[in-house]
């Protein structure tokens, strides 16, 4: 439907869309792009500055010339090229891409059907459906013919008439967040628990690679050199010496419900007791959560990982090194030196443990033959 102003890889390398170069100042908070002549909006005007859509409000936007954008940003961020690789429409909710909108349909505040049509007059309805559960039966009762990405394929894999594709993404990651910040998980003293915690699981038991940290393994700023956490009984054992009668409540949603419990199965080997309780909306107090995660392209993770970050931070972790480390990958604007900060950051945290990182989940598209 539409480009941003740049486009990002799926190892988060920085290419032109809609600019075609940009630069920055030498305090990194300014960011001025040049745009390519010649794009053209779905109603056939001409791509200019004056026309681009894109709001910040820690930012003030210039426009020099018609093909010229200038963000002045609060303070400066190094990965601010990779915002504006989100696509940007004109008022209308007109794009530069293939397909362009032509019927929205809302429910409450979120889309539940688009329209789109191509040059060829070919039409596409896409409809959002809000569990995995009703996308099925929407998909059983003949109103959609494809299904995308859902992470349990039943019962449509004994479906003759049916084709079901398999899709691995490493752009997320299946995890165990620790409530930082209450027991038996507050503070350093508790870091032997969480790495025992982590050792005590079989990660190679679930379908989807290994994921040993927050960051991608398609990233240029991925560190496989971090600890792995791979099984081991003993050594889970041993760093839980000191701990007795331990009972752990495991929060999830109903998708991972199986990896829970066999988590909970894991975990008693070590005789901790599991009690699992399935939410279907990211719970405001927990004492472990088992969730997927959506990894951002740039390796930044501030908003995931720093103390300043209220409900973003899931895992409510606190810790000066990684919130310094976090800090100054967003200031850094040399690529090579933002990369030793991250690796950095993974092996650190990993270290730390605030998350046992489990694997990244695979995917299923369904359609109809």
């Amino acid at each position: 439907m539409g480009e941003g102003l740049t486009l990002l890889t799926p190892k988060g390398e920085i290419e032109p869309a809609l600019a075609e170069s940009w630069e920055e100042s030498e305090d990194g908070k300014v960011w001025t792009f040049k745009l390519q002549e010649g794009n053209r909006w779905h109603d056939g005007t001409e791509v200019t500055s004056d026309t681009i859509q894109y709001s910040f409000e820690d930012a003030e936007i210039e426009r020099p010339d018609k093909h010229t954008i200038r963000f002045r940003l609060n303070s400066p961020f190094a990965p601010f090229p990779s915002v504006v690789a989100k696509p940007t429409f004109k008022k209308g909710l007109l794009g530069t891409g293939e397909w362009k909108v032509q019927a929205l349909a809302l429910a409450s505040s979120y889309i539940e059907q688009l329209v789109l049509i191509n040059p060829l007059e070919e039409r596409k309805i896409i409809r959002f459906y809000p569990s995995e559960e009703s996308t099925k039966l929407a998909f059983q009762l003949g109103r959609v013919d494809k299904i995308v990405d859902i992470l349990d394929p039943a019962p449509f894999e004994a479906w003759n008439n049916v084709a079901v594709e398999k899709i691995s993404n490493s752009n997320r990651f299946v995890a165990i967040f620790f409530n930082n910040s209450a027991d038996p998980f507050k503070g350093t003293d508790a870091k032997p628990l969480r790495q025992a915690l982590s050792y005590a699981i079989r990660k190679t038991d679930f379908e989807g690679s290994r994921a040993l940290g927050p960051v991608s393994p398609d990233s240029w700023a991925y560190n496989p050199q971090v600890k792995s956490y791979e099984y081991n009984v003993e050594r889970a054992k041993e760093l839980m010496e000191n701990v007795k009668d331990l009972e752990i409540n495991l929060t999830t949603t109903p998708a991972l419900l199986k990896v829970a419990d066999k988590v909970s199965k894991d975990w008693s080997e070590i005789g901790v007791k599991t009690n699992v309780q399935v939410v279907s909306v990211v719970p405001t107090e927990y004492q472990a959560f088992l969730a997927i995660y959506d990894v951002p392209v740039d390796p930044d993770q501030y908003s995931i990982w720093h103390t300043t970050q209220g409900e973003t931070n899931i895992a409510n972790y606190s810790n000066p090194r990684i919130d310094k480390l976090l800090e100054d990958g967003r200031l850094q604007l040399d690529r090579e030196e933002r990369k030793k900060i991250y690796l950095d950051f993974q092996r650190f945290l990993l270290e730390d443990a605030p998350a046992v990182f489990l694997y990244h989940p695979v995917s299923y598209t369904i359609s109809r033959k």
